[in-house]
């Protein structure tokens, strides 16, 4: 299985409804169930500057997807978010870490950012797990952080810093 990341287009918006329409990947970000296809082609008709948004493809299909913003406030323009998703079949194949290199390459060699920080819920062990291989430490949690499936859910605050080789 080869997995190919490239920037988003707007002509992806069906294939990323698809994504958030999984039960892993709409429980485990901010996202709602059944997403409408218009919804993703506004998001994608006009990406601001600040925003990289990329796809991840596993044999030719898009199977998960990255979005990357970098803070315009002068006093925060060293740091960067994002969100992932990736489609329930693809999980476990990489395309999250594949998808997390690409910002880090993209924060490192590209932007010349210090920072990249992100929240996850704390029961999201496979992505945590990936965060912290990919140099993330938690730095703080924050409890009932959002409403999940009839319930709160904590979430960690983690980040990853770049500090001089």
């Amino acid at each position: 299985m080869e997995i190919k990341i490239r920037r988003a287009e707007p002509t992806d918006a069906i294939a990323i409804k698809e994504i958030y329409e999984c039960p892993n990947a709409y429980s485990n970000t901010l996202q709602l169930p059944y997403p409408s296809v218009e919804m993703w082609e506004k998001r994608f008709a006009n990406i601001p500057e600040d925003v990289y948004a990329y796809v991840a493809l596993l044999d030719g299909v898009i199977v998960g997807n990255i979005g990357f913003k970098v803070f315009v406030n002068p006093r925060r323009r060293h740091v960067a978010t994002f969100g992932m998703g990736v489609k329930d079949l693809a999980q476990g194949k990489g395309v999250g870490k594949a998808l997390l290199s690409t910002v880090c390459d993209l924060a490192d060699n590209w932007l010349n950012l210090k920072r990249i920080e992100l929240t996850v819920y704390t029961d999201n062990e496979s992505a945590i797990a990936l965060y912290k291989q990919s140099g993330f430490i938690i730095e703080g949690e924050s409890k009932a952080y959002a409403y999940r499936n009839g319930d709160y859910v904590d979430a960690y605050h983690m980040a990853r810093i770049v500090t001089p080789s």
